[in-house]
């Protein structure tokens, strides 16, 4: 998938509206995380050497297209300003007078951010209107919010039909990472996939399968693959409504020579809660009056082997409940396995790069993805609005 980034287009000069992902997380306040601010610095840095103007757009939480003080975004303009060591001057608006007037003053290689563009209905109904305002304050598109391309919102596509729109430093080596993933992966190719739900992820499935050697599944989603085998769950979180599904795609991996491994033991507990008296059981031997809460060892051992063998490995979902200790165990061990792994692994998904992160290994991890929502709509096949916007590179 080759699109045009900030280096094939001259920006010199220009005003270049850049939408960031710099939903951070916040306490009293206070950001408790820059990770995501820190990856977009490289872009904003290579604007500045250009003698770019660069105006940020960025969303944080979910204020619903309402102003909701505490989503202010403008503790983050300050962040940014100590991090590059110059003012971000913060725009009150998105669009309004505020926005017009701050970015008709702005001198080469200033950097302003405006408000929450989710404070603003339009935003997330991708209204035109909105669009062509927020389109007005620059010359030039640029997205590094990879975590949003997968969705069509005013900042991330509609902005795109009246400006020209390219990728920035973060979001050029996702699309390359994912494309070089999906279209040339080194064998073994093993798909590691966790979290709650099957619904959630079954075009992924369905798209992976043409493409992987090995599906190892966990988390409460393996539950249902499970049922569709015909065992016994006990209390575990299961749906009901889609053991059909799981059923026909183990016959569709079978039928393909996918090789799909379900846990073998789990480790069962009476309440869902941190504290909860846990034991590990065989998978035939839940008893009617516990739940699945984390992989057994049997399973740890039987995963990590594969993905020892493994060229390239896609993890996306924990394969327990990773917010408990007591049952973060096998999301640990399975980072462990694929961080001393030879391949080249990708993760994406908040909860797991939240594993990875605590056990202290991210530098041994090829590419951590930073949209877990939009990594797996690439991953699943399906067009990114965010991504198709960007103008082509030349053949």
């Amino acid at each position: 998938m080759d699109k045009k980034s900030i280096r094939d287009i001259d920006v010199t000069g220009k005003k270049v509206l850049v939408r960031v992902d710099f939903n951070v997380p916040m306490k009293d306040g206070k950001i408790t995380n820059d990770a995501r601010i820190l990856k977009v610095i490289p872009t904003i840095k290579y604007l500045q050497e250009q003698g770019a103007k660069i105006i940020l757009m960025t969303h944080l939480g979910r204020p619903k297209g309402k102003v909701v003080p505490e989503m202010s975004v403008k503790p983050i303009a300050e962040r940014l300003s100590n991090i590059l060591g110059q003012e971000v001057i913060f725009a009150g608006d998105c669009g309004g007078p505020e926005s017009h007037k701050v970015t008709a003053e702005m001198a080469k290689g200033q950097v302003a951010l405006l408000e929450n563009v989710r404070f603003y209905p339009e935003e997330e109904e991708n209204d035109p209107t909105f669009a062509k305002n927020l389109a007005a304050l620059g010359e030039i598109y640029v997205n590094d919010a990879f975590g949003t391309a997968h969705r069509a919102h005013a900042s991330t596509e509609g902005v795109t039909h009246f400006l020209p729109a390219v990728s920035g430093f973060l979001t050029e080596r996702e699309i390359l990472v994912l494309s070089e993933t999906l279209e040339n992966p080194s064998k073994p190719f093993v798909v590691i996939l966790g979290g709650a739900k099957v619904s959630d992820k079954i075009y992924v499935i369905e798209n992976l399968m043409r493409k992987a050697d090995c599906l190892l599944i966990g988390g409460a989603m393996a539950n249902t693959f499970l049922k569709a085998q015909g065992y016994n769950l006990g209390n575990s979180k299961v749906e009901e409504d889609k053991v059909e599904i799981a059923a026909e795609l183990l016959s569709k991996a079978q039928k393909s020579g996918v090789k799909v491994v379900l846990p073998l033991d789990l480790v069962v507990a009476k309440e869902y809660a941190a504290e909860a008296e846990s034991k590990v059981v065989a998978v035939q031997d839940i008893p009617e009056d516990m739940m699945a809460l984390d992989i057994g060892p049997a399973t740890v051992e039987e995963f990590s082997k594969l993905i020892a063998q493994a060229g390239t490995i896609v993890w996306n979902g924990p394969l327990g409940v990773y917010e408990f200790d007591r049952f973060a165990v096998g999301t640990n061990k399975i980072v462990e396995a694929v961080a001393a792994a030879p391949g080249k692994t990708v993760i994406g998904g908040g909860d797991v790069v939240a594993a990875v992160e605590k056990t202290g290994l991210t530098a041994k991890i090829y590419h951590i993805s930073t949209g877990g929502g939009a990594s797996l709509a690439f991953l699943g096949g399906k067009v990114l609005p965010g991504v198709a916007a960007m103008l082509d590179k030349d053949k």
